[in-house]
């Protein structure tokens, strides 16, 4: 990365691991680390440590100027909701492929890790657009 040009306009990585209590998280370029019980918290609390760090340059950040990265399997394991047999069918991936993905027993390629993301995050819009009725 280059120096403050880029830092000021590239989005922040932040890395978030489990933990025993919930997650823990440090940006990958600048000395700031921060824990949650939950996701949401623990993103609330990366964006007031971003912006504790960067006060001094009077730069106002956001959760849209952080990109939190999970590993493959971590993120499994939280959210176990997602059936990684019912995610397979869905994107179209061999079941026992990404059952060895969840588990770690094998890495996915960049490709897969995409086809992957993109079939969560198409299970993800179809369920904000749901709205339930009592039968």
């Amino acid at each position: 990365m280059q120096e403050s040009k880029n830092k000021r306009t590239a989005k922040i990585i932040i890395t978030v691991e489990k933990t025993d209590t919930g997650f823990s998280a440090y940006a990958n370029d600048f000395p700031m680390f921060t824990t949650g019980r939950t996701v949401s918290e623990l993103i609330s609390n990366a964006v007031e440590a971003s912006q504790l760090y960067f006060e001094d340059e009077k730069r106002e950040v956001t959760n849209r100027d952080l990109s939190f990265e999970i590993d493959f399997q971590q993120f499994f394991s939280y959210y176990k909701i997602l059936n990684a047999r019912a995610l397979a069918d869905k994107i179209g991936m061999n079941q026992t492929l990404l059952s060895q993905y969840v588990k770690g027993h094998k890495k996915p390629s960049t490709k897969q890790m995409r086809k992957i993301l993109a079939g969560i995050h198409q299970v993800g819009s179809e369920l904000v657009d749901i709205h339930l009725i009592a039968g």
